[in-house]
């Protein structure tokens, strides 16, 4: 019996080994579509929204760009102009290099088509150089290598039994406003490097284990922040790996993967172990001496706790309560540039206390991930690393959040838990980078495109995963949830009209003309918290977003927490067919 297509009409079958013509007038071959570089086929919708991300991206070339625009310039200098003994040992300017050797060699290699466009531009000596062509040239640098993340996401979709709800879930994460606000307005190369580690992850769904170990270490060697998610890939490789079901040691898997790994951080780090200067590059890359909390508090548990201490102090300072105060946590107010963080009230926390608390959180999930480990399991608990490290770390900041944000995104369509948890988390860690941005035009642009953004990804993904609640629990749960949501709006109101609201009462004031103003990259000295008034409170927004959005993230954290150890571990999800 012949095949038949859903009309009921028999299909003729071709023999794969013929050359002839189709053996029936009414038979048409595909229309073939046309092939990128990567020969890989791309929808129309693909080539469009690639032509719209970029577009979008050029014109934001003359956007606000932060300290770490000079960062990257000087680090093209640094690499192009003084051999490889002295990277790690310049002081010429304060950004001095401080990343792995493999991002070293990247901008060594970004140093070498600008040393012919502007020479300039690469002078070690010439800083804060930043005429049009360095503009434009380090920004189109930031969309071209972003292209990596774009290819990845590709692959994801090919790669997918449900394309159309992998499609959504892979442009969210193109235009993610994470990236935009962080790459391509404040400036960095996160789209690059998340978009290796995306490569690392679909090497680990498509069964290529060894070759998701290698990117990793790649990925290593160009930021070492990941190191956050190292457990959950050492402990995934090891037991999926390098050790069979039946718990027998593959002794040939596991050469394999160590001498791969060696080999990669051989090649990074090869020319400073021959040259002797690993100390100092160790020295550059792991700066203990910064604080607890980063100039903005970044919104994780930290900065819970630090707003906590304030409450309290100016609590003891207006009734004269009989608690200890720590003077020098008045001053210090937490800010996190340079030396010790020191509290008011509560008792100090070290660095010791930030390394057991989130290694003691992420090992729940390891543990489950030991024990089944499946390509789902493993997502999730590397998600939930970089979440534990991003909440509980020292020193974390806030652009951090992208290590929760990306990997989560790959969990929302699995079913409504995750989703949540993802809508919960998303609309809190976005919300958590707009001080970064806090120029006019700019800022108007960071909050249409994450709401854009939020909609775009809401809409489509709710219908498939979307579960009414069928308890109490569940009902009062998803009540409070969606109030926290509806905040968001009155906080971003009450944050774009309480400076009007300062400045206004300044000028009534007559406020000398060179009062502080705080932003993204530096918080005001913290008024006398005897003073009274509104000028005593220019802090408030970044310490109400900070404390807002770490209420969030640090309830979506609970909750991936619980779904991940209360699933059954059979459950497979249509994550398997995404």
């Amino acid at each position: 019996m012949e095949p038949t297509d859903p009309t009921n009409k028999p299909v003729k079958r071709v023999s794969s080994g013929s050359l002839k013509s189709p053996p029936s007038s009414d038979f048409q071959y595909p229309t073939p579509r046309r092939k990128s570089w990567f020969r890989w086929e791309l929808e129309t919708s693909e080539y469009d929204l690639l032509f719209l991300s970029t577009s979008m991206k050029l014109l934001l070339f003359p956007s606000y760009r932060s300290t770490d625009f000079e960062v990257h310039r000087n680090w093209m200098a640094i690499t192009h102009s003084l051999p490889m003994s002295q990277w790690y040992y310049d002081t010429t300017s304060e950004w001095t290099l401080d990343y792995p050797p493999f991002f070293a060699y990247f901008e060594k290699l970004l140093s070498i088509p600008a040393s012919f466009i502007d020479p300039k531009m690469v002078d070690l000596n010439n800083l804060d150089y930043a005429p049009w062509t360095v503009v434009a040239y380090q920004r189109s640098t930031v969309i071209l290598s972003e292209l990596v993340l774009g290819a990845a996401l590709l692959r994801f979709i090919r790669g997918s039994v449900d394309p159309s709800t992998q499609r959504i879930i892979s442009a969210s994460l193109f235009l993610h406003p994470g990236f935009l606000i962080v790459d391509h307005i404040h400036f960095q190369y996160n789209g690059f490097m998340f978009g290796i580690m995306l490569w690392s992850i679909l090497m680990a769904r498509n069964g290529n284990k060894l070759a998701s170990g290698i990117l990793f270490a790649v990925l290593l060697n160009f930021k070492h922040i990941y190191m956050y998610l190292a457990p959950a890939y050492f402990v995934y490789l090891l037991r999926s790996f390098c050790i069979s079901p039946s718990g027998k040691l593959e002794i040939k898997n596991f050469l394999s993967l160590a001498n791969a790994v060696i080999a990669v951080f051989i090649v990074s780090f090869g020319p400073w172990i021959v040259m002797g200067q690993i100390p100092q590059v160790l020295s550059r890359l792991f700066p203990f001496t910064r604080g607890l909390n980063h100039a903005y508090w970044a919104s994780n548990f930290w900065a819970l706790v630090t707003a906590a201490d304030r409450v309290l102090l100016r609590y003891v300072s207006r009734t004269g309560a009989d608690v200890a105060i720590n003077i020098s946590g008045v001053a210090s107010t937490s800010r996190g540039l340079v030396g010790d963080t020191v509290f008011a009230v509560l008792p100090t926390i070290k660095p010791i206390h930030t390394f057991i608390l989130t290694a003691g959180l992420q090992s729940i999930a390891l543990i489950k991930l030991w024990f089944t480990p499946t390509y789902k399991s493993f997502l999730t608990s590397l998600t939930l690393c970089g979440y534990a490290s991003y909440l509980f770390g020292w020193h974390v900041h806030e652009k951090a959040i992208l290590l929760v944000l990306v990997p989560l995104s790959l969990l929302a369509a699995e079913r409504h838990a995750y989703f949540r948890t993802f809508i919960i988390a998303s609309v809190a860690g976005i919300f958590s980078l707009f001080p970064l941005i806090f120029t006019p035009g700019e800022s108007i642009v960071k909050v249409l495109y994450s709401v854009l953004w939020v909609v775009f990804v809401y809409v489509p993904l709710t219908r498939r995963v979307y579960e009414f609640p069928i308890s109490l629990s569940f009902v009062i749960i998803d009540t409070l949830e969606k109030i926290y949501l509806a905040g968001f709006p009155l906080l971003q109101l009450f944050v774009t009209l309480f400076p009007m609201l300062v400045a206004h009462r300044q000028q009534s004031a007559a406020a000398p003309a060179d009062t502080c103003v705080s932003t993204a990259d530096f918080i005001c000295p913290e008024p006398d918290p005897h003073a009274g008034g509104v000028a005593a409170m220019e802090f408030l927004p970044l310490m109400l977003t900070s404390v807002y959005c770490a209420i969030g993230l640090l309830w979506g954290f609970c909750r991936l927490m619980f779904v991940y150890l209360n699933e059954e571990t059979t459950y497979q999800g249509p994550l398997s067919r995404i």
